[in-house]
């Protein structure tokens, strides 16, 4: 019986040391992103670009309005759409030197707009409050 409870024991196990993990890897680590980032914006210019879809214009800025006798003055008389006329203003502000010097978003009137603005002077912003009291 002495022989048969020394072999129910157990061998020892040996155990093995793990081997060390490098330090250098851990530098790797950081310095591949950095090479990454341009590879990724290569890609990015690489891919087609999208198309911007074409917006249709609102109709209610597509119908044509009828100038007053004070705006006609400025425009000219022909029915056109709001877009235009506000188009043709600035052409006629721009060709005639009318914005104020100091402070572009004034608008110096002469004597076809004074009769328009019914100011001597008026901000960009009211351009279109005054349009659309001047047409039809």
């Amino acid at each position: 019986m002495a022989k048969a409870a020394k072999k129910a024991a157990p061998k020892k196990a040996v155990k093995k040391a793990a081997p060390k993990k490098a330090a250098p890897k851990k530098a790797a680590k950081k310095a591949a992103p950095k090479k990454a980032a341009p590879k990724k914006a290569a890609a990015k210019k690489a891919a087609p670009k999208k198309k911007a879809a074409k917006r249709k214009p609102n109709a209610a800025f597509m119908v044509a309005m009828t100038p007053s006798d004070k705006l006609a003055a400025v425009i000219g008389p022909k029915a056109i759409p709001r877009t235009e006329i506000v188009k043709q203003i600035w052409n006629y502000i721009k060709k005639n030197n009318l914005q104020d010097k100091a402070n572009r978003r004034m608008i110096n009137a002469d004597a076809k707009l004074k009769a328009v603005f019914g100011k001597d002077q008026v901000s960009m912003f009211d351009l279109a409050k005054i349009i659309s009291k001047n047409v039809k």
